[in-house]
C-alpha cells in the first residue's frame, strides 16, 4: 500500500467532502463542527479559511503513487504552551479503501509527522461511541481511551470517546 502524506490543497475540498453521503457520517466525521447536510464540496476550505495553517494547525491530504485523494486529517496543536500534545481531527480515508488499513496506515503517517515535523510526544483526538469502526483502528494504532464526554448532536446525546497515544 502505497501511501503518503502531502499539505491540503483546496481542491481536495471537494472530493473529501463528497465522501460524506448521510448526515450521521457527517457528525461522526466532523462533530458539530461543519454542521449542514448535504455537503456542497467547499466546506472545508470554508472551515479551514478562519484557522492559521502552518502555525497551530496542519490540515493533510493522503494520496496514493498516482497522487489520487484517499483520505485527510488535520494536525492541530491546541495549546500553544503545551507543543508537544498535538489532536488530529477530521480523520477520514475514501469509502473506495475503508476496511483495507489504509486509515491505519494515514494514522501511522500521522504520528512519524508529528513527531518529525512538530516534535510532538503525545497526540490526541475523539472518536464517537456510535463508531466503533474507527475506534477499532485508533486503537489498532495504539490510542487508548481516557476520557468520556456527551455531545448533543441531531437531538441526541452521543458519547465521545478521548483516546490518547503517548511516545517518548
Amino acid at each position: 500500500m502505497n501511501m503518503k502524506l502531502r499539505p491540503y490543497k483546496p481542491e481536495d475540498s471537494q472530493i473529501i467532502c463528497s465522501w460524506v453521503k448521510d448526515e450521521k457520517t457527517l457528525f461522526q466525521w466532523s462533530a458539530d463542527r461543519i454542521g449542514k447536510f448535504p455537503l456542497m464540496g467547499n466546506e472545508l476550505n470554508e472551515n479551514y479559511a478562519e484557522r492559521k495553517a502552518g502555525l497551530d494547525f496542519f490540515p493533510l491530504t493522503a494520496v496514493d503513487e498516482k497522487e489520487n485523494v484517499i483520505g485527510h486529517l488535520f494536525v492541530l496543536i491546541p495549546d500553544v504552551n503545551v507543543k508537544t500534545t498535538v489532536r488530529f481531527g477530521f480523520v477520514i480515508v475514501s469509502p473506495e479503501v475503508r476496511g483495507k488499513g489504509y486509515g491505519k496506515k494515514m494514522l501511522e503517517l500521522a504520528i512519524e509527522y508529528a513527531k518529525k515535523e512538530l516534535n510532538a510526544t503525545k497526540a490526541t483526538l475523539g472518536v464517537f461511541a456510535n463508531n466503533p469502526k474507527a475506534q477499532a483502528c485508533y486503537e489498532a494504532v495504539g490510542f487508548k481511551p481516557f476520557s468520556k464526554r456527551v455531545i448533543n448532536i441531531l437531538g441526541a446525546d452521543w458519547e465521545c470517546i478521548d483516546m490518547e497515544l503517548i511516545w517518548k
